[in-house]
């Protein structure tokens, strides 16, 4: 099928798949390069763990990159969720404000650029309570996100251009980065 036709709902867990011996490897290379050549994704069923498991497998690179799919019926569409949200047309200066904070906020991404905070701080936690003595309990305050308490209603108009404002301010042309990454122990 074309790559394009597979939802990104559907996709779920890539796994890398190289071939297991030499004589496998010429198999591999046509079948990466057909699929290449072609611009298609091969699908399949594959049994793992007692179950099947409907796969998607493409070029990368040198190898090929397998990717579980959900079927269909584990799929729920979105409108299910959408039925409710009106036909309104968004204010023409708030749509203006955004985009233009959108398009000064775009640079490319980088997966290295994000840390799974939670599992940090979980580790350290962790650490920390291995470290203890006698099985003491360990107190923590905890940083509430801004906003974390909910029911805060803003004004839209305003925050978007505190945003552009700001943009304005800082240094031109510059892609916004998330904090700094902490080095755990």
């Amino acid at each position: 099928v074309e790559a394009h036709e597979i939802d990104a709902l559907y996709y779920e867990k890539p796994y890398y798949v190289v071939p297991k011996d030499e004589l496998a490897e010429e198999a591999f290379i046509v079948l990466r390069d057909a699929l290449r050549a072609a611009g298609k994704v091969g699908l399949g069923q594959l049994s793992v763990r007692g179950a099947e498991k409907l796969v998607a497998v493409k070029p990368c690179g040198k190898g090929l990159l397998l990717e579980t799919l959900r079927y269909a019926d584990e799929v729920r569409k979105g409108q299910s969720f959408f039925g409710e949200i009106g036909e309104d047309k968004p204010d023409e200066d708030l749509l203006d404000l955004a985009t233009s904070l959108i398009d000064k906020k775009t640079a490319p991404f980088d997966a290295g650029e994000f840390e799974d905070r939670y599992a940090q701080a979980l580790r350290k936690l962790i650490d920390k309570k291995a470290k203890a003595k006698d099985g003491k309990r360990i107190l923590e305050e905890v940083d509430e996100p801004a906003g974390a308490a909910g029911g805060n209603v803003i004004d839209l108009m305003a925050a978007l251009k505190k945003s552009v404002a700001a943009e304005k301010g800082s240094a031109k042309a510059k892609p916004a980065k998330p904090a700094a990454k902490k080095k755990t122990a």
